[in-house]
């Protein structure tokens, strides 16, 4: 059986966790049983997992076809039709006389890496959550909403049309705002859900307008048919750069770009597991995919397209980098360290098609160590029941696991050599030098000048959390290590963050059965196969500046937290600025007072004047005055009657007389 499931069976990964769902939360609804639904909703994520191994073996078995995209087709694709209908006007005027709405699925590379990052890493999630949410409020619930979550992120980077893709794009988006709401009795938990819900809305509009338009043009909701479209010159260049912005405006929404990251920080309000399970493997990374699966059509549009891209990227990542320097929370530090590396992901694929393996790569490491540092960072909070880094500190000797696990992560994400984090970003790095276009080098200083900066805020949080003197000794006495339950996953996902890295070397890579390095296997997808190279310069300059960042940051806060009102003291202007998230949240929150909620109050009074009380009360006020105009004429008495015809015959009289 296992040997017969290949990349035309891959739909079976998502429909595990999504029967999951359904399973589990029927037991907790409707039976006193659903605190067991845990085992199950870890049992189906298990079973994606390993159905994921066929799949990638089926596909890299046919490694010679990957340039034969005609062929390959054959083999990487399933569904069926959802439903046909005929007759439209429209569709005939395209040559459709029959069309169909397909629920279908396909699977290349890029597919590829998706599923395994997301299979695993939900479920090194769910194993942890048994630990970190024993005893919690709605705890079935929990693993169900956590199940959904998964099977519609799956099916999303699975799907072989935008419709699909649109229809799991929401659902990744509910669950987002269920999970990140689970606390909803708190308001701060139920504010923040609704802040990420309404901001990925926004962007949410512009990807279906996007996928609206391209619809139009072309006819189908398939994305090769729209590529091919694309290719072949039959959508004029300001339509496809226009229907391709809208696009990359839904990746804006889901992956926290500016203007549209505010929802990102706000949304720790949710358990731990699910920081981790967002950041790392499903909604955020959702945008970054979906940029890089639609790459054909930027490549097709005007440069505008892409430049948006970079440029979007640069700005989050620079801004995130300065936020991080200050923040205390010790999850919103990792969540600004997210917006960090999407926006860097975002730079590089703005590079164009050679910018997609380095950003899938990326994303590949990126997985393990946030995840790694998100779960840590849980760990924390589960032993210590605090998440103030003004709160923490000396937890080193307490938490022996956490903290070597959490040390490593910290590492991987700064991009030390030769952790998985520097393999990804000297890419980036490279791909930035070897940028042809205007800018080039501006972008590549940048993106070095931001390395410093993010090692040292990462250092930061490690310092303040594990090293030095405990600052609260009631939380320092409360520490313990995480049961087995939790540290076993911390400890398989450091191994990741410490190794993944090593796939862009190409023995490694054939050992795998890639047939190349990391970078040619994705790389073929779009273009010929892309070899690893080794840039002196760039190892250089990258792992200089990442040291010279830990070096600052191991001195300079070496002195605990007089190191913050130090460095408040040294740029007073730059410290406010950047504790307040640059004022983009004030900015907003203005908006909405004086412009929003004064056009919402002009609205209200219009409907209420002028559409309520004079145009359906006023239609009833006319019915009663002529009701109570025509009672003087509707007496019942015959002399009056007689006196009003009298009236009308002498009026008529006068009238017709006048006339002639």
């Amino acid at each position: 059986m296992v040997g017969a499931i290949g990349m035309e069976q891959a739909w079976l990964i998502p429909a595990l966790p999504a029967l999951a769902f359904v399973v589990v939360a029927l037991l907790n609804f409707f039976t006193p049983y659903g605190k067991h639904g845990d085992k199950l909703a870890i049992l189906a994520m298990f079973l994606s997992w390993l159905l994921f191994f066929p799949v990638a073996h089926d596909l890299l078995k046919h490694h010679d076809l990957f340039t034969q995209a005609s062929a390959l087709a054959r083999i990487n694709t399933s569904g069926f039709d959802w439903m046909k209908f005929g007759g439209v006007p429209y569709l005939k005027a395209l040559g459709q006389d029959i069309y169909s709405l397909r629920i279908g699925f396909f699977v290349d590379q890029i597919t590829l890496v998706m599923l395994g990052v997301v299979t695993f890493v939900a479920l090194m999630v769910q194993v942890y959550s048994l630990g970190y949410m024993k005893g919690e409020v709605r705890y079935g619930w929990f693993f169900a909403v956590l199940s959904l979550f998964t099977a519609a992120m799956l099916t999303l980077v699975l799907a072989d049309n935008f419709l699909l893709l649109y229809v799991c794009w929401e659902g990744v988006g509910i669950c987002s705002y269920l999970l990140i709401g689970h606390y909803y009795e708190r308001r701060s938990a139920a504010e923040a859900a609704k802040k990420a819900f309404i901001t990925t809305r926004l962007g949410d509009v512009m990807l279906l307008i996007g996928i609206v338009l391209l619809w139009r043009q072309t006819g189908t909701f398939d994305m090769r048919e729209i590529f091919h479209h694309a290719e072949a010159g039959d959508i004029s260049k300001w339509y496809l750069t226009m229907s391709t912005l809208f696009l990359f405006g839904g990746a804006v929404g889901k992956s926290a770009q500016f203007p549209l990251h505010v929802w990102l920080p706000d949304a720790m309000e949710g358990p731990t597991p699910v920081s981790a399970l967002i950041h790392a493997a499903t909604m955020v990374v959702a945008g970054v995919y979906l940029v890089a699966r639609i790459m054909p059509l930027f490549v097709a549009s005007s440069d505008i397209a892409l430049y948006v891209v970079i440029t979007l990227g640069m700005i989050t990542t620079v801004m995130a980098a300065c936020m991080g320097l200050v923040m205390t929370d010790i999850k919103r530090v990792v969540a600004y360290s997210t917006l960090n590396s999407l926006g860097l992901m975002m730079v590089s694929l703005g590079f164009g098609p050679a910018g997609v393996a380095p950003a899938m790569l990326y994303l590949l490491t990126h997985a393990f160590f946030k995840a790694l540092v998100f779960l840590g960072s849980g760990s924390v909070i589960h032993a210590t029941e605090n998440q103030e880094v003004d709160h923490l500190g000396g937890l080193k000797e307490k938490m022996p696991i956490t903290h070597a696990t959490y040390f490593i992560g910290m590492l991987a994400m700064a991009g030390l050599f030769p952790l998985s984090g520097y393999w990804a970003k000297d890419e980036i790095l490279a791909a930035a030098r070897h940028y042809t276009e205007p800018g080039n080098i501006v972008i590549l200083v940048i993106l070095l000048a931001s390395l410093p900066l993010t090692a040292a805020y990462m250092y930061r949080v490690y310092t303040l959390t594990f090293q030095g003197t405990p600052r609260d000794h009631h939380a320092f006495e409360h520490a313990h290590e995480s049961p087995p339950v939790m540290s076993w996953p911390l400890i398989a996902l450091a191994a990741l963050a410490a190794v993944s890295g090593f796939v862009v070397l190409e023995p490694v890579g054939k050992a795998i059965g890639f047939g190349s390095g990391f970078l040619g296997l994705i790389s073929s997808v779009i273009e010929e196969p892309e070899k690893f190279k080794f840039d002196v310069l760039i190892f250089a300059l990258s792992v200089g500046a990442v040291v010279a960042g830990l070096a600052w940051a191991r001195s300079f806060w070496a002195q605990g937290l007089e190191a913050d009102a130090a460095l408040e003291a040294r740029m007073p202007t730059l410290y406010r600025i950047f504790k307040n998230k640059f004022y983009v949240d004030d900015f907003y929150q203005w908006l909405i007072n004086h412009v929003f909620l004064a056009l919402a109050r002009f609205i209200a009074y219009f409907d209420r004047t002028v559409v309520n009380d004079t145009g359906v009360n006023g239609a009833g006020q006319i019915g009663l005055g002529l009701g109570w105009f025509l009672k003087y004429f509707q007496t019942g008495k015959l002399p009056n009657y007689a006196l009003f015809m009298a009236v009308g015959i002498t009026v008529v009289a006068l009238v017709g007389y006048s006339v002639r």
